[in-house]
C-alpha cells in the first residue's frame, strides 16, 4: 500500500484544528449575539464557514486534490463544489420560505373551527 494516498498525522492535525475553528466561529458569533441585528450577514457567515469546512474535509480528510490521477479527482472536487452550491442555495431557499409553509398558530386554528 502506497503512502502516498493517505495524509500524514501532521495533515489529520491541521484539518481537525481547521474543522473545530470553522465551527467555533459561526457558533461563537450566534451563541454571543453579535449577529442578532442583521439575520442576512448571520446566515451568509455561516454559510461561508460551512462551506469552507467542508472542502477542509474533502482536502484533509478525503485526500482529492486537483492534480492527481489523471483528472477524476478533479471531477470529483467540481462535483463537490457543485453538491455545495445546491445544498446552500437549496437551505437558504427553505429557511426563507419555512414561514408560508408552517401550519398556522393554534390560536387561527381555533378561530377557523369556531366559524359557522
Amino acid at each position: 500500500m502506497s503512502d502516498q494516498a493517505h495524509g500524514s498525522l501532521k495533515s489529520y492535525g491541521i484539518g481537525f484544528a481547521l474543522s473545530v475553528v470553522l465551527t467555533l466561529i459561526p457558533f461563537g458569533l450566534v451563541l454571543g449575539g453579535a449577529l442578532e441585528d442583521n439575520v442576512g450577514w448571520a446566515i451568509a457567515i455561516i454559510f461561508l464557514f460551512g462551506g469552507a469546512q467542508i472542502m477542509v474535509h474533502v482536502y484533509y480528510f478525503l485526500h482529492v486534490t486537483l492534480g492527481a490521477e489523471d483528472g477524476w479527482q478533479a471531477m470529483s472536487l467540481a462535483f463537490t463544489g457543485m453538491l455545495l452550491v445546491i445544498i446552500l442555495a437549496g437551505s437558504i431557499w427553505v429557511m426563507f420560505h419555512l414561514e408560508e409553509n408552517m401550519m398556522p398558530a393554534h390560536e387561527l386554528i381555533e378561530r377557523v373551527e369556531q366559524l359557522p
